[in-house]
């Protein structure tokens, strides 16, 4: 049976590093007023399928905007400690207000969009409009 090495060590002991493990840091929070959810994006001849990671966020406090060229999602994560003192040791999930647009390069249907949170995760899925449409133009003399 093969084990994972794990090294404990003193602050300052990992060589060349200036990574503390559990030292105090105050926290870098980004210059912008809103965070931009991670996501995925895939496609199958007919649908698109957007799904968002926004974990902790209640679905009261998510928005979704569609048209025929692009879909927004955006809300707010609250922090949960909010009114107590804390000291943080390390940050790294982003709260408050977040916006993500993706933009299509075809039409899709706005009357025929799906949406499901569900683990953190919440899944768009958009049909794609019919690109067949074309008509013909009278040249006029």
């Amino acid at each position: 049976m093969s084990y994972i090495k794990i090294r404990f060590g003193n602050p300052g002991e990992c060589s060349g590093s200036n990574y503390h493990v559990f030292q105090s840091v105050n926290p870098m929070f980004a210059i912008e007023d809103k965070w931009k959810p991670q996501v995925d994006i895939y496609e199958s001849d007919d649908q698109i399928i957007i799904t968002a990671e926004i974990a902790g966020v209640a679905k009261e406090d998510l928005e979704i905007e569609i048209d025929d060229r692009a879909a927004k999602i955006s809300g707010i994560r609250h922090a949960d400690f909010s009114g107590k003192t804390v000291k943080y040791r390390l940050a790294e999930i982003q709260y408050g207000k977040f916006e993500r647009t993706v933009y299509f390069p075809w039409p899709i249907d706005t009357e025929n969009v799906s949406a499901v949170y569900q683990n953190g995760f919440l899944q768009l899925c958009l049909i794609k409009q019919n690109q067949q449409k074309f008509r013909a133009v009278e040249i006029e003399d």
